[in-house]
């Protein structure tokens, strides 16, 4: 599996369970203990199987509904430096675009810069552009759909509670853009670490969202 296969299974006129099928062999490995791969703990609350990374270029699996907490810190609502591609492999996930435009009379937000470490630590510096950002309104995907996202364009993800959902990811990262989120207006910068899973708790969850996504490859 690498990122150019995954990538023309998200062409249009692909069959819709067409992705899915491409993952799954990687996904059994890892549920088997064949790929020593550790989920990662997101601060935004959900588990992420970093699966291929080719310079600019990556795929992840984003695992929603484990019960992982998100960090209070976080900000939900931010921008990529990467355009992304998101297929979803069983649930329902929704995408809340965020329309942010600069104010300096009435801001609701301020904007801050995420610099993420290669140690897992993401740091959030405050910048002095202040916006104002309206939200929505949702659009919301099924199993065997897929949505794209510009570099550079704020948004939020939102996954009903507990209710489990996965998505394949494709990122590739441009150049130009720095990753941003919406801060409060007078918050300080400050920083969030994604942990690492250990073995067992990632073999477990994988085997999990495995039997899922057979249940929709049956359907």
């Amino acid at each position: 599996m690498d990122y150019d296969t995954l990538d023309r299974l998200l062409r249009p006129g692909t069959p819709p369970g067409a992705p899915r099928a491409g993952v799954t062999g990687a996904l059994e490995d890892i549920a088997r203990g064949k790929r020593e791969l550790r989920a990662v703990h997101h601060p935004l609350g959900f588990l992420c199987l970093p699966l291929v990374r080719d310079g600019a270029r990556g795929v992840c699996v984003h695992l929603f509904g484990t019960g992982v907490p998100a960090d209070p810190t976080a900000a939900p609502m931010h921008a990529h430096s990467w355009e992304l591609r998101s297929y979803v492999l069983f649930g329902r996930v929704g995408n809340l675009p965020v329309t942010v435009t600069d104010e300096t009379r009435t801001p609701t937000h301020r904007i801050f810069e995420v610099f993420s470490s290669p140690s897992g630590v993401d740091e959030l510096r405050p910048t002095s552009r202040l916006v104002h950002c309206t939200p929505g309104p949702a659009a919301s995907s099924g199993s065997g759909e897929t949505y794209s996202l510009p570099a550079g364009e704020f948004h939020a993800t939102v996954v009903a509670r507990g209710q489990p959902a996965a998505t394949l990811v494709l990122g590739r990262s441009l150049p130009g853009h720095t990753d941003l989120s919406l801060g409060p207006l007078h918050g300080r910068g400050h920083r969030t670490v994604r942990r690492l899973c250990g073995a067992e708790h990632t073999e477990r969850t994988v085997r999990t969202a495995l039997r899922r996504i057979h249940a929709e490859q049956r359907e």
